[in-house]
């Protein structure tokens, strides 16, 4: 049964990470970018620096999906801050972010522990993976697929490294055959974050009103 539970948290852990990196983002294209500019070599320790901080983000992460489950009250109080957050994230997309515009860089080929620590500085950058992995985390446990003990805990972070590892290959590996459709989405993806941000807000706003209403 245990070991069950464990391999369930592991491909748990591996779909959650997929489904949260594969949307195209700033480590994902950089990840294709450093591979188009300076060959996977580059890529790869690119990667291996943006995991390594992806493994403390979701460790973390469930750690205070833990300290959440066993205080309910704070879960109102983060509504409301998210919803702060998301809303001015909408209008600075939708309304005052500038339109990405194609460049032609010229990029100097870098060592690969510049591109190492590189990965590192934006993953650490990046905090949607903590929200994110919390929401999981305490969403699974919520229907026992989930439970917030060390083993459980490491198997899930595991199949998170292992889930964004293979959307980093993916975009390393076929970025190239998709760049059309890629040039096409980051044209647009002001409003597209802007319009998902929006969107959140929304939803969270109902939450907190069906809160106060009950």
């Amino acid at each position: 049964m245990v070991t069950v539970q464990l391999i369930t948290s592991l491909f748990l852990g591996f779909f959650t990470a997929i489904i949260g990196i594969t949307p195209p983002g700033l480590i994902n294209m950089t990840a294709a970018k450093v591979n188009l500019k300076e060959g996977k070599r580059s890529a790869y320790w690119f990667v291996l620096g943006a995991i390594i901080v992806i493994f403390f983000q979701a460790a973390l992460a469930i750690l205070f999906a833990q300290f959440i489950k066993n205080h309910p009250d704070v879960i109102v109080l983060l509504r409301e801050v998210g919803f702060g957050i998301f809303f001015m994230l909408s209008i600075y997309f939708l309304f005052i972010a500038k339109k990405p515009t194609k460049k032609k860089d010229k990029i100097k080929k870098q060592s690969t522990s510049t591109r190492f620590f590189l990965g590192m500085l934006l993953s650490a950058l990046n905090f949607f993976p903590i929200p994110y992995y919390v929401f999981v985390s305490v969403t699974l446990a919520s229907y026992q697929l989930f439970y917030f003990d060390i083993g459980h805990v490491l198997v899930f972070v595991s199949g998170v490294v292992l889930g964004s590892f293979l959307v980093f290959y993916f975009y390393i590996t076929f970025f190239e055959k998709i760049q059309d459709k890629t040039d096409y989405l980051m044209r647009n993806i002001n409003t597209i974050i802007g319009s998902i941000t929006g969107l959140i807000a929304v939803i969270t706003l109902i939450n907190i009103i069906k809160f106060y209403i009950n």
